[in-house]
């Protein structure tokens, strides 16, 4: 339901000369940074699929002597290091002249602790030992804080340099390509690096392969990405210390009361990123399944994320995002009982669950559309500091619960987990009937 357009934070102090607001309709770069993006993402989307989060990396923990309340440090520090070095870092992305770099140099570093891993794993074997999960999580946390920070920046140039009306096209071509491609590399390099047994003293699971493709990937799209044509920026405003942008984000949430409404949302969907380390677990165990199940699983996640990406792009960018955010949430919220449902009887379990990871392929996609609402409904000059505060709502429970809930589902069971998500995500859906509809207001 829509209501009276309530007063948006005021804007960033001006960093920029009149050159750099161009839009990009008129912008005659757009069809070159369009293309350059699209690429950018199927590097991305291919690199990805090698560590599923939902997937190859809890399996990995597991396999290295990692607990369940240790896998619950996982979606913790992936959402801090999307959240949190992002957030402080937003006055320094705001004010820098070409942004691009900062993707060159996020993407590389993203690449290079990926072939740290490579080489952990090659030196131990993934041997079961108390230290390897604490240098795994070590190297983790390291890459997702390059991580937070180039989705900062990849988000706030899409808003810089990909017209509004173009960015749903990216979304559904860059998702559907990028997920094409990385399915057919991970049916064809996985099937041999992850053969049927489970004798890892043998080396059999060859997943030094497997993160050295995940690096080599994030390393080209960093070099795809200093090819964007990005007008400089100037810099005119100070830099902020840390006490100042906190108050300057707690001002936006209370004078945009739809951002808080957005905000809030987006917590409560982040309820639904701490039980990404348990599906695989929650499959392997109640099915009894080794390492070779992750394949399919991983196909299934990747394959799911293109099709919800198609009609999700393609209704984002007719109707607007906020519907397609509202539906989006609702199939969020089917993911943990269908897990848990077939999870209940084994023999139709062990070859329906791989739907669970299609089903799951829905969630990327819907932290885009936040992502693309979120830059609909603020000025240009505002998208860091909106889109960082928005990731630091998003991180607060996988930060707060994460480890809490993995030690709930040893002590309790999974689906008592399970079902609190549930309950909080659909509270979250139906706060979406109060958030404007930005185009509409336009």
């Amino acid at each position: 339901m829509d209501k009276p357009r309530t007063p948006v934070a005021p804007a960033e102090p001006p960093v920029a000369t009149s050159h750099t607001l161009i839009d990009p309709e008129n912008d005659s770069a757009h069809s070159t940074n369009f293309f350059l993006s699209l690429f950018y993402y199927c590097c991305l989307r291919i690199g990805w699929i090698f560590k599923t989060e939902s997937i190859v990396m809890p399996a990995v923990l597991d396999v290295m002597g990692g607990s369940a309340s240790m896998g619950g440090f996982l979606p913790m520090l992936n959402r801090l290091g999307q959240s949190v070095p992002p957030f402080f870092a937003s006055d320094w992305v705001r004010g820098a002249r070409r942004k691009k770099w900062i993707v060159v140099g996020s993407s590389m570093t993203m690449g290079g602790c990926f072939m740290a891993l490579s080489l952990l794993w090659y030196v131990t074997g993934g041997k079961a030992t108390w230290y390897l999960p604490v240098l795994f999580l070590v190297i983790y946390a390291i890459f997702f804080t390059a991580t937070g920070i180039n989705q900062l920046v990849v988000n706030t140039l899409t808003g810089k340099l990909i017209r509004v009306h173009r960015r749903g096209l990216l979304a559904l071509l860059g998702t559907g390509f990028g997920a094409g491609l990385a399915v057919v590399a991970a049916y064809v390099l996985m099937n041999r690096w992850l053969p049927a047994g489970d004798n890892i003293e043998t080396h059999l699971y060859r997943f030094d392969w497997i993160f050295g493709v995940t690096g080599t990937m994030f390393i080209i799209a960093g070099v795809i990405a200093g090819l964007w044509m990005e007008r400089p920026d100037v810099e005119t405003a100070p830099r902020r210390k840390p006490l100042q942008l906190l108050a300057a984000s707690w001002t936006t949430l209370s004078v945009d009361r739809n951002f808080l409404l957005l905000a809030v949302i987006a917590g409560l969907f982040g309820t639904s990123l701490t039980l990404f380390p348990h599906y695989q677990r929650l499959g392997r165990e109640s099915f009894d399944l080794g390492l070779t199940a992750l394949i399919p699983w991983v196909l299934a996640q990747n394959i799911g994320a293109a099709l919800f990406s198609i009609p999700a792009g393609w209704v984002a960018d007719r109707l607007g995002v906020r519907i397609v955010l509202r539906t989006m949430l609702l199939m969020v919220c089917a993911v943990p009982l269908a897990a848990i449902g077939l999870a209940m009887y084994p023999e139709a379990g062990k070859i329906w669950y791989t739907l669970v990871f299609g089903m799951l392929g829905i969630t990327p996609v819907t932290m885009r559309m936040f992502n693309y609402y979120t830059l609909e409904i603020a000025d240009r000059s505002n998208h860091p500091r909106y889109l960082s505060t928005l990731s630091l709502a998003m991180a607060a429970p996988p930060f707060f619960l994460s480890v809490f809930f993995g030690w709930l589902v040893d002590k309790i069971s999974f689906e008592f987990v399970f079902v609190m998500v549930v309950v909080c995500m659909l509270a979250g859906w139906a706060l979406t009937f109060w958030l404007q509809e930005p185009r509409n207001n336009s």
